[in-house]
């Protein structure tokens, strides 16, 4: 059986072609010629080059599978062109679909984002009110372009959904580990922190996650994973504050003790984004969208992943320490 895993160069999707093709499956990726294949490089992945915005290449690539993994996505939160990051995201998954029904393909695993869980207003001790996957978002926290069309291609994906081709969505929320190649914004956490650049907190916090257990939640979704439905691929709830206390002993690290206020890192956002963002149009350091996002701790239950797929919960302070060795062994620190 072949299978397609797309974003395959990605975060995400690198470590699910890693764990497919160690499996033993016949992997196929959709990789565009400009991508860096670092985290494909040394496994038997067959490489298809081509682009989700390029119909033909896709059909090329779903030719002949029976199954489809579709992690690709541009995940950023700032983007010179936001028009590109719709037709990335939403044109994109909108042809996959098609060329993926085409060729027969019988079920779909789409990666969505824990963005488009429905979040309420909580402590991360507060169990009673978690997001889950039952909870719609609520229309002021799907902040910025990445957010709103990962909502938008969410909304295909189910739709697309029926007798002929079954499509299951996954939502993972913050993965850290190996193979963070460009790296992601969560991936900067963890790097920022070990090169000495964390030199404050802000009071915010997210479900963190092993990457190899999102890949193995992919796995599972495929295998076990009800047609129709979406699954938090999540692990631990945590402050900000607490994840640099637990890089802190993984580094050596001292952690940050001041907390720099919202109001002012949102201010130092705006002036990165005009100076590096609008007059060097280079991704900024601090993107407001992102600062914007974290007034909004996104704090999630995933026990019905654990319950119904069998996710792993492997213990996020292995994932954080193979995410700071791997940035050292590849020379990002």
């Amino acid at each position: 059986m072949t299978t397609l895993v797309t974003g395959a160069t990605g975060f995400v999707g690198g470590n699910l072609a890693r764990a497919l093709w160690a499996r033993g499956e016949d992997v196929r990726a959709l990789v565009r010629p400009t991508a860096n294949d670092l985290a494909i490089r040394d496994t038997g992945v067959a490489q298809v080059t081509g682009d989700l915005l390029d119909s033909e290449s896709v059909r090329r690539a779903t030719e002949g599978c029976e199954t489809v993994y579709h992690c690709a996505a541009t995940y950023s939160f700032w983007s010179p062109r936001p028009r590109e990051v719709y037709r990335s995201n939403v044109t994109g998954t909108e042809n996959l679909l098609d060329a993926a029904r085409r060729a027969g393909v019988r079920r779909v695993v789409f990666t969505s984002s824990v963005s488009t869980i429905g979040i309420p207003d909580h402590g991360p001790d507060d169990t009673e009110r978690l997001g889950t996957e039952e909870m719609p978002p609520r229309p002021a926290l799907l902040i910025g372009h990445y957010k709103q069309s990962k909502y938008a291609t969410e909304q295909i994906a189910l739709a697309a959904n029926d007798d002929e081709m079954e499509v299951v969505v996954v939502n993972p929320c913050a993965p850290v580990g190996e193979w963070d190649v460009k790296p992601t914004p969560t991936g900067q956490i963890p790097l920022s922190f070990a090169r000495g650049k964390a030199p404050g907190y802000i009071a915010t916090g997210m479900n963190l996650v092993d990457v190899s257990d999102v890949a193995e939640g992919h796995i599972l979704a495929m295998e076990r994973g009800a047609p129709g439905e979406r699954y938090i691929l999540g692990c631990r709830n945590l402050t900000l504050k607490e994840i640099f206390d637990l890089l802190s002993e993984i580094t050596g690290r001292p952690a940050p003790k001041i907390r720099i206020p919202h109001w002012a890192i949102l201010g130092i956002a705006y002036l990165d984004e005009f100076v590096e963002g609008a007059l060097l149009r280079r991704p900024p350091a601090v993107p407001v969208e992102a600062i914007k996002i974290t007034r909004h701790p996104m704090y999630v239950s995933c026990s019905k992943a654990v319950s119904e797929l069998g996710l792993p919960q492997s213990p996020v302070e292995a994932a954080l320490e193979k995410a700071v060795r791997w940035f050292r062994d590849y020379g990002y620190i």
